[in-house]
């Protein structure tokens, strides 16, 4: 500390910040938990429904596939159309601060002077930079879009992100069939227990204790196993 109290310049920089621009963190926390819920859901719908082993591990490798692949073309798409949406929207603004740099400069100055800077001050800054058409195009969009053009998602990492999660908690109620344990409750205890883990991790990207986060989507994927399981049951007992 300085002797007026202040932070010195060290402690005032000592700390940083998670990525939250939108790329591979939603797209692995999304994807690792719909491969758990959509795979324990239909591990315990088939099962339900009187499946043999081999047809729920023909099915459960099916939908890990099918989901993972899915998962990916979507996120691909997704966050591609969000970016060239983004370009469109960041060129309509480079060609009115060619056309009307005059109007341009004064919304400037008024976003300055809405957080908290004077009106001569505001100018003044405005003036200078807007000097730079680059960083002037830059602040207009920060402003006016909440998003920096200089920091978006990437398409092929949110794909590859949310393929591999997916396919990881997809596996994990598959897991005790691939090792030699064919029974559904363990298989269910399984995808549970990833539900849970899975919660709980995400927590540390959120104010949230890992607990709550856990059980919270230990609770969604109880809700949907139970659900399928229920429809799994039915249906066998119908088709018997």
């Amino acid at each position: 500390m300085t002797s007026a109290g202040a932070p010195s310049e060290a402690e005032a920089h000592e700390h940083t910040h998670a990525d939250v621009s939108g790329g591979w963190l939603r797209a692995a926390v999304f994807g690792a938990m719909d491969g758990l819920v959509t795979n324990t859901a239909l591990v315990a719908g088939v099962g339900g429904g009187g499946a043999a082993p081999r047809a729920i591990v023909l099915a459960g490798v099916a939908s890990l596939v099918a989901g993972a692949v899915s998962m990916a073309l979507g996120e691909y798409t997704s966050v591609k159309t969000q970016n060239e949406q983004l370009d469109l929207e960041v060129e309509k603004e480079r060609r009115e601060l060619e056309r009307n740099p005059a109007g341009e400069l004064a919304e400037l100055t008024a976003m300055l002077q809405d957080r908290g800077v004077d009106a001569r001050l505001a100018r003044q800054v405005a003036v200078q930079l807007s000097a730079n058409p680059e960083t002037a195009l830059r602040l207009h969009v920060l402003a006016e879009l909440g998003v920096d053009s200089d920091d978006r998602p990437s398409p092929r990492v949110a794909a590859v992100s949310s393929f591999l999660t997916f396919a990881t908690g997809a596996v994990l109620p598959l897991l005790p069939y691939f090792l030699g344990v064919p029974v559904l409750w363990v298989a269910l205890l399984c995808g549970g227990l990833g539900l849970l883990l899975a919660g709980a991790l995400s927590s540390r990207f959120t104010p949230r204790p890992w607990w709550y986060a856990g059980l919270r989507q230990l609770f969604f994927g109880a809700a949907a196993a139970g659900i399928t399981y229920l429809i799994g049951s039915a249906i066998g007992v119908a088709v018997s």
